[in-house]
């Protein structure tokens, strides 16, 4: 893993790279990366584990759509009440918080000089950091310090709802179009090989915008998805070796 950190003539610092982008880069990036590895992986595995029990073409694309359908709707559904959740606990904090720095300001930019001498700071600096903080901005002094919250960027649950939903239904649809386009024959190997190239470059592109190691994540992605499609073939030729 490597980072532009600039030259000499040019300085620039990693960080510049993630300024004004952080909060919200990793707030819809989680919520799109898991929703197009659970579309990939929990479709793949109802296929799987579908055409493990039978060979009727129909059933299998059936419960495919099936699992996209409920899947994406669950994602969104899921990922709406999480982050809706989130978003009230950081919006009461902010409440209080704003209470206690009209009820007691002094009492709170003393708090806010102790934080500050936790984190290294000399005890002149901490107060004179502090009185500054709080002559600009309290409440986001305090948000940030004390909470890690930015008062300007809280999470949004229509974002995550959204990208949840949107990225499952495209990382469903890959393991669903393999199996409706391809002869049966090489269906159900091409259809580990799609997945699994599928799992690894959601695993990459996923590590390249967290700004973490890549290979580490395309491992994650490719031997979960494959182990799960594994197990529910597994299981899906044992229920159709008992039913027949």
């Amino acid at each position: 893993m490597s980072f532009d950190i600039g030259t000499d003539d040019d300085p620039q610092h990693f960080h510049d790279q993630m300024k004004g982008s952080v909060t919200g880069r990793l707030n819809w990036l989680r919520a799109a990366v898991l929703g197009a590895n659970d579309g990939i992986i929990s479709t793949a595995g109802v296929v799987m584990g579908v055409a493990g029990a039978t060979t009727d073409e129909s059933a299998i694309l059936l419960a495919g759509v099936a699992a996209l359908t409920a899947g994406a709707i669950s994602m969104a559904a899921g990922e709406y009440v999480s982050v809706s959740t989130q978003r009230d606990s950081e919006k009461s904090i902010l409440a209080m918080e704003k209470i206690e720095l009209e009820q007691m300001p002094e009492t709170e930019r003393n708090e806010l000089a102790r934080m500050l001498r936790d984190k290294g700071l000399s005890e002149a600096t901490a107060q004179q950091v502090a009185t500054e903080m709080h002559e600009h901005d309290a409440l986001a002094a305090h948000a940030e310090i004390e909470f890690g919250i930015d008062p300007d960027e809280l999470t949004n649950p229509w974002h995550a709802a959204w990208a949840s939903m949107v990225a499952f239904t495209l990382g469903a649809l890959v393991p669903l179009l393999v199996l409706a386009l391809l002869p049966a024959s090489v269906r159900l190997p091409l259809t580990v090989v799609v997945v699994a190239v599928a799992l690894a470059v959601t695993g990459a592109v996923s590590a390249h915008l967290g700004f973490s190691p890549k290979l580490r994540a395309v491992m994650r992605n490719v031997v979960g998805g494959l182990l799960a499609m594994g197990i529910t073939y597994l299981v899906g030729m044992l229920f159709g070796v008992t039913v027949g």
